[in-house]
């Protein structure tokens, strides 16, 4: 989400979308709040420093590494303070191989470089995940809690295009089925999970394998390429998250051709119209953390809005 405030950004997505309720991110306020700082606010027993080149793992505990676990309490403390108890409440977290993707280990590779450290930091992330589930558990009572990992960085690592720490090599890719036993280890942790990748050619069959119970992709990026994947989910029970609103500021007025995209996939794959409305969740394409505060709160309510639409006329 946009801004720096987290008692505001917790009111919007409690407002605006109070049936999928979530807990907003604020990479405004720098890289301890973005994605990558909260990944390394979630680690458990491993500990990450903030470098020139980015988040560094650390021999011991940090001073950045305490900024971002500060930023990540105040989020939870805004959230338990509204008083709001929602149904389902979304955590989003940095997946394994977006996480590896980014941070560094101490000699300065991307910690992707080495197999090994990929497979503790998939453990710690998991180990961290669990803890944070408990603590949401406890304060708010009743809430069905979803976990999405956030996995943007998936595609490139697949295809070994992560550059080396000199810039003039690729890193290796990992085989397909370590890259789905990776994400299994986090996603063991939480009974009801969503992996998003708003990249081109999501690897969908892999994040299936690896547990997702749900998939969020970018309804704008789906080609035909992308469809056997998809239904062979839909037909096992998964869920589809499909992002329609775009996450920039953009003119919202028609709606119609909003929903365009999702009726040409469900056409495609050939499924009963009446399967997507229990199938498909309709999102933003990705986070809103570029918008302005306005746009943000346009596009949840532009999600509902297609939504209802969509569900009324589902041929």
């Amino acid at each position: 989400m946009p801004g720096t405030d987290p008692a505001e950004a917790v009111r919007v997505a409690l407002g605006e979308v109070p049936e999928l309720a979530f807990l907003p991110e604020l990479p405004a306020r720098g890289p301890h709040g973005d994605l990558t700082g909260r990944g390394t606010a979630l680690l458990a027993d491993l500990h990450a420093d903030l470098q020139p080149s980015g988040w560094r793992i650390s021999a011991r505990s940090t001073r950045d590494g305490q900024r971002a676990r500060d930023f990540l309490s105040r989020d939870l403390d805004a959230l338990e303070e509204t008083g709001v108890r929602p149904p389902v409440l979304k955590v989003q977290a940095p997946g394994p191989w977006t996480l590896s993707a980014t941070v560094e280990l101490t000699r300065g590779d991307r910690l992707l470089a080495d197999p090994a450290a990929v497979a503790d930091l998939a453990q710690s992330l998991a180990e961290g995940l669990r803890r944070h589930l408990d603590d949401l558990s406890r304060r708010l009572p009743g809430t069905t809690l979803l976990l999405q990992l956030d996995e943007p960085a998936l595609p490139g690592v697949l295809a070994a295009q992560i550059p080396t720490a000199s810039g003039f090599g690729r890193l290796r890719a990992p085989d397909s089925e370590t890259a789905a036993a990776r994400l299994r280890t986090v996603l063991s942790v939480a009974e009801h999970t969503v992996v998003h990748c708003c990249a081109p050619r999501p690897p969908v069959e892999l994040l299936l394998r690896a547990g997702a119970g749900a998939l969020s992709l970018d309804a704008s990026v789906l080609t035909p390429h992308d469809d056997d994947g998809i239904g062979l989910g839909i037909e096992a029970g998964a869920g589809l998250l499909l992002g329609l609103v775009p996450g920039v500021d953009t003119d919202l007025s028609d709606l119609t051709a909003r929903m365009a995209p999702a009726k040409e996939l469900w056409g495609r794959l050939g499924f009963a119209a009446e399967l997507f409305t229990t199938a498909v969740v309709v999102t933003p394409s990705c986070g809103l953390a570029g918008a302005s505060p306005a746009y943000a709160r346009r596009a949840l309510a532009a999600c509902t809005e297609l939504a209802r639409r969509l569900g009324e006329e589902p041929t």
